[in-house]
């Protein structure tokens, strides 16, 4: 039997199906949005009333990011503004020498829900619709009607603005029915449950009713949580595509990034 004050918010599985939906930057960000030491850090800059402009940035940016973002907000609903270099990134431009019959910037044409944030350093454009995101960086000067050409880092300038950006197709369902697991697991040890409540909540009183005899299942359960942990300490910025942390951050007794 699951302990009720270690149930709280992780034990629906319904309340996790919208990770099924995300790409890796916004699994990152689940990710990191969950570190202790993260939340503490947006908390003790968030009650400043005047932070330093530079330091709160540099701050930010030991984590990844930009700018600060609200850990409580979940990928739904948060705008990281993460250091630049995913690949899943367009960089859209205006075309100084268009080819007959260029296409042009038109958001609309671009399907799904469109969200347009800054993101310290210029204009974001994120689309998402079921199992697809798009994530174009706008260059100044470009408006709507405009030639445009894109450019994903490492691969040249193209011209086709409403192309699906890499890793913004549907994951496989397996990798994703992994992350739904992973995240709900983290929340469960997080808020002090067992390696057994933890089995209970995502697969079932049914299945953990061997718990100490089938160690498949406690195996299972406990190379998830052990997933969850790592991503969350430091393994996020693999989905983020950034630079490893230094050896040490994140390990033992290191408590600050």
């Amino acid at each position: 039997m699951v302990n009720p004050h270690h149930v709280a918010h992780w034990y629906p599985t319904a309340a996790y199906l919208y990770i099924l939906g995300l790409d890796m930057l916004a699994l990152a960000w689940e990710y990191l949005r969950r570190h202790p030491d993260y939340r503490l850090d947006w908390l003790r800059h968030h009650r400043r009333r005047q932070p330093a402009h530079s330091a709160a940035h540099a701050a930010a940016q030991r984590w990844g990011l930009r700018l600060w973002e609200d850990p409580a907000l979940d990928a739904r609903d948060a705008h990281p503004a993460w250091l630049p270099g995913h690949d899943a990134v367009v960089q859209l431009y205006p075309d100084a020498d268009p080819p007959p019959e260029a296409d042009v910037f038109d958001v609309w044409r671009i399907p799904g829900h469109k969200q347009l944030i800054h993101d310290g350093k210029g204009l974001a454009l994120i689309a998402r619709s079921p199992g697809r995101w798009q994530r174009f960086a706008l260059a100044p000067g470009l408006e709507d009607g405009m030639a445009v050409a894109h450019a994903h880092r490492g691969r040249g300038t193209t011209h086709a603005p409403d192309t699906p950006a890499p890793m913004a197709r549907p994951r496989p369902p397996p990798s994703a029915l992994l992350e739904l697991h992973t995240l709900q697991a983290l929340d469960a040890t997080l808020a002090g449950a067992s390696l057994r409540e933890v089995g209970e909540g995502l697969f079932g009183a049914d299945a953990v009713a061997d718990w100490y005899t089938d160690g498949g299942l406690r195996s299972k359960v406990r190379r998830l949580v052990r997933r969850g942990e790592a991503l969350m300490c430091g393994g996020y910025r693999r989905l983020a595509q950034l630079p490893p942390l230094e050896k040490g951050r994140f390990e033992g007794d290191a408590k600050r990034p």
